[in-house]
């Protein structure tokens, strides 16, 4: 059993190419994916609708990330047994780890149809929201397993080394998503948005399992369940839920804070949040992609090869991310206008990159970072990194600012400092435990 691409042996620039390109073609087409639902609404339904929706947005970001954090727990574990080799230990964690999925997606749905009243209350929806807002989690929920489920299939091949099929199928599923939402938004409305989205990744989903089939990388073997994976799954998902979900915590706390404002300030936070995913999602790619790597590495005992594959990621994502921020903030008020044609959120948006712009380099470096000490099978030092730069720097700094003069600005100013303290403490501990280690313990 091997994976698709040789990271142990292979050029380490080549390999790392290889894998990161079709993860950064995916998490483009997913990026187009999502914005076309907010195009869409903001375009045929208003100010309004695209409000209601950015007060829609945490939760489905969180839910998101709960997925992402679970799938990629399981990514590490599968990576070191793939570059190890172990066959058995990879059917049976492959079984086991389906039906958890299954189990816990399902069960997480349930609860929060039961809790969303309460849910966006906390998130201090504002009145004129509030209806819009419910009826469009409501329906959203309702396809929440296919979400988890293809975030679930993507880490299996991502844990191969294929990255390539995820292109694929999302691709086909933005363009049918182009073609349905404004079919269905002008048939029933705001929440037609959200059943597009339930068929879309139901869609994404058959996709992966019949390759996945067909190359004979996953089948259940009910036989083969082993209770005992549960707790590693556990103890390496949990701080990978933990570690995605802080960052949706987060905007859920800030969208609280905007909300206090006005409805175009809520819209255009939700603008920003929308835009702003073309600099955050290649940080992301790379974070996942470090994770695999790094893993098959530890799991083939060549561990020396970590930092070779840092830098890589260091240099090509920072050069990445650099130039979109700068075209990003360059064409921030046209490009906030394909979504609600209003100088008042147009303003808003150009001032958030402004100010924010120069924090995305800083962002990617430590996602970098935190992908490859997740690699090394240590996502709760990840976890504990991410609670500090959001709950302990950004949470508060927002909200204290936003009382000041400074205002919306404020809240921008703590997001910029968030990212500069989150890259700095990244690189800090990655250097201490490198050179109190060097990775001795790892390969052990």
């Amino acid at each position: 059993m091997t994976s698709n691409i040789d990271f142990i042996n292979a050029d380490t620039r080549k390999a790392f190419i290889k894998m990161a390109l079709p993860m950064m073609a995916a998490m483009f087409l997913n990026l187009a994916y999502n914005i076309m639902d907010s195009i869409w609404v903001g375009n045929l339904l208003g100010e309004t609708a695209m409000a209601a929706l950015t007060s829609s947005t945490p939760v489905i970001l969180l839910l998101t990330a709960i997925g992402m954090g679970a799938t990629n727990g399981l990514s590490i574990i599968l990576s070191q047994k793939i570059g190890a080799g172990d066959k058995k230990q990879v059917d049976s964690l492959v079984t086991t780890s389906f039906v958890a999925a299954v189990l816990f997606s399902v069960i997480l749905t349930i609860f929060l149809e039961l809790g969303l009243p309460t849910i966006l209350n906390c998130l201090n929806t504002r009145s004129e929201l509030f209806d819009m807002a419910y009826d469009y989690l409501a329906v959203y929920l309702l396809g929440y397993i296919s979400t988890f489920l293809y975030l679930y299939f993507a880490a299996l091949l991502r844990s191969y080394g294929n990255t390539s099929l995820q292109a694929i199928s999302i691709l086909l599923c933005t363009v049918l998503d182009c073609i349905l939402n404004p079919i269905f938004i002008k048939w029933i409305g705001f929440n037609g948005a959200a059943v597009t989205t339930i068929i879309s990744e139901s869609i994404s989903v058959i996709i992966l399992v019949v390759y996945l089939v067909k190359k004979k990388l996953f089948s259940l073997h009910f036989s083969l369940i082993d209770f005992p994976l549960i707790k590693p799954m556990i103890k390496n998902a949990l701080p990978s839920i933990v570690q995605q979900s802080i960052p949706a915590i987060s905007t859920s706390f800030l969208t609280a804070v905007i909300s206090a404002f006005s409805v175009t300030a809520i819209a255009g936070y939700g603008i920003t949040g929308k835009l702003e995913t073309i600099l955050l999602y290649p940080a992301m790619a790379f974070n996942m992609v470090m994770t695999t790597i790094i893993g098959q590495c530890v799991g083939g005992k060549r561990t020396d090869r970590a930092n070779d594959y840092l830098k890589c990621s260091i240099l090509n994502g920072g050069a990445i991310v650099l130039v979109l921020s700068i075209l990003v903030a360059a064409f921030a008020k046209p490009l906030s206008r394909l979504f609600v044609n209003t100088s008042g959120v147009a303003e808003l948006v150009s001032m958030y990159f402004l100010i924010v712009g120069a924090g995305y380099v800083f962002n990617t470096i430590t996602n970098c970072l935190l992908g490859t000490i997740n690699g090394m099978g240590k996502p709760m030092v990840g976890m504990l990194l991410m609670m500090f730069y959001y709950l302990v720097v950004r949470m508060p700094l927002a909200w204290i600012f936003s009382k000041t003069f400074l205002g919306l600005n404020g809240v921008w100013l703590a997001v910029l400092i968030s990212h500069i303290v989150a890259c700095i403490s990244a690189a800090l501990y990655y250097i201490i435990y490198k050179k109190k280690n060097k990775y001795q313990d790892i390969a052990s």
